[in-house]
């Protein structure tokens, strides 16, 4: 098997794009079998948890089916509608925030009433993070904090789609930062805002968790 090396910080969607290009040209045919996680980390030169995230897109989208046991086929070589991390990178700005709002409302409520202690533990460490990058003005470290922290809110509201939706949304929310933002001055102007957010998701407050990621997303 060639390699097909890709950058080591590409996204999972990266290598989801590239296998699903090869499968359209047909370097694999539908029902054969692709080839396993270490051949595929080796052909990619990614890890095996990137390789899994790619086989799940592709998996979601209808490209490929995975029997257990047996290991990942082939269904189709043929177009599929657009992923969700395909349309996002379309997506206008103006739209880009006003679903943020509405995901940022809705997982903050919910991860009020549901969180874990480990889910604390983890948003602590990550706002910590964003607050330590913030002032140290190093905007990337400090953006990637950030994107951490939302992301554990989604996964602590315990609604396995709400968390796949932002992660999916995270991405693109990533790449609109990195442009938008070339100091961390606004994080810092935003970080006792996201420590009160924090504060309320603690105390189990749902309605105060939607009051303080309301005002996060308008500041």
């Amino acid at each position: 098997m060639n390699s097909a090396k890709i950058n080591r910080l590409s996204l999972p969607d990266e290598v989801a794009r590239k296998l699903q290009e090869q499968i359209s040209l047909g370097k694999w045919e539908p029902g054969e079998r692709l080839p396993t996680e270490p051949e595929l980390m080796s052909y990619f030169g990614v890890s095996r948890s990137t390789i899994r995230e790619a086989v799940r897109i592709l998996s979601n989208t209808g490209w490929i089916r995975v029997q257990q046991g047996a290991g990942t086929f082939v269904e189709t070589n043929k177009p599929q509608q657009e992923s969700l991390s395909q349309r996002l990178q379309r997506v206008n700005t103006q739209d880009l925030e006003e679903v943020r709002l509405m995901l940022e409302h809705k997982i903050a409520g919910k991860a009020a009433l549901n969180r874990t202690e480990e889910d604390i533990e983890r948003m602590t460490f990550f706002l910590s993070e964003r607050r330590k990058y913030a002032e140290q003005n190093q905007p990337k470290a400090c953006i990637a904090a950030d994107i951490q922290f939302h992301t554990r809110i989604a996964q602590a509201s315990g609604n396995s789609i709400l968390a796949d939706l932002y992660q999916a949304f995270a991405t693109q929310l990533t790449s609109s930062f990195l442009e938008k933002f070339r100091t961390t001055d606004p994080f810092k102007a935003t970080q006792l805002l996201h420590e009160q957010l924090l504060t309320s998701i603690i105390e189990q407050n749902a309605e105060a968790a939607w009051y303080w990621a309301d005002k996060i997303v308008s500041h």
